[in-house]
């Protein structure tokens, strides 16, 4: 089975080498957790491997993104200038912007998406979109349908995806049901205070086909460098006080 680097040290270890081509994964947990740093890794390294590479932004700017990301010494607005990549900003609509949604709804992020790929040319693609979520905020019923709407049109155009979604900080569940259900796979994020410190956790809910990691695995990010993933925590249950 091919499988797709996540360009995170320490992580692809955890499921059999990376994520299986053409799978949807969500990637999961509250704000501050790292979600968009490794969302940030992965289409980096999607850049470098020759991929074509979508990023959809709706939490942040697109300078913001590659702001970011050049913090870790990896230059996304090469990629761009270069047409190797496109960065979809749902955020800050720019007056005669190519790559921006009018409005957050999934037919035009769908929509966007092909556009984004016809516009990148054939091959093998990766998408981001961070965060999904945010196209069901006031409808939080409808999760699972649109998240089966967007697996469904996109599967057949080769992407490797992230679907990014928030969780609430006061009460750690999903801002709607429905995205962990049809995703081929699901990357947790948390953080908890032990010993008096936070800590940043990754946990492997679900990888289809692959014999992944069970264990919670400290995240550490570090200027100039980015993600890292430690080693697995010996963890009691008093160290379990939620932020």
């Amino acid at each position: 089975m091919e499988r797709l680097k996540t360009g995170v040290p320490g992580f692809d270890e955890l499921i059999g080498g990376g994520i299986p081509r053409g799978f949807f994964v969500a990637v999961v947990g509250e704000p501050g957790t790292g979600k968009t740093v490794f969302s940030i890794h992965y289409a980096w390294e999607g850049v470098r491997e020759g991929d074509r590479v979508i990023y959809v932004t709706t939490e942040e700017s697109r300078e913001s993104i590659i702001r970011q990301a050049a913090s870790f010494g990896m230059n996304l607005a090469g990629a761009v200038d270069e047409g190797k990549m496109i960065i979809i900003d749902a955020l800050l609509r720019g007056k005669g912007d190519e790559w921006s949604l009018s409005d957050l709804s999934i037919e035009e992020l769908v929509e966007k998406i092909i556009e984004a790929k016809k516009k990148l040319g054939y091959g093998r693609a990766r998408l981001v979109v961070d965060s999904i979520s945010a196209f069901w905020l006031d409808k939080p019923v409808m999760a699972r349908k649109y998240s089966y709407n967007v697996k469904r049109v996109l599967y057949k155009w080769d992407f490797t995806a992230l679907l990014v979604s928030q969780y609430s900080i006061t009460t750690g569940e999903a801002y709607g049901w429905g995205l962990e259900h049809i995703a081929d796979g699901v990357v947790r994020f948390t953080r908890r205070i032990v010993g008096g410190q936070m800590i940043r956790m990754v946990i492997i809910e679900k990888m289809r086909h692959t014999s992944h990691d069970l264990r919670v695995h400290e995240v550490d990010i570090v200027d100039g460098v980015g993600m890292r993933i430690g080693e697995p925590l010996q963890l009691r249950r008093e160290d379990l006080e939620l932020i």
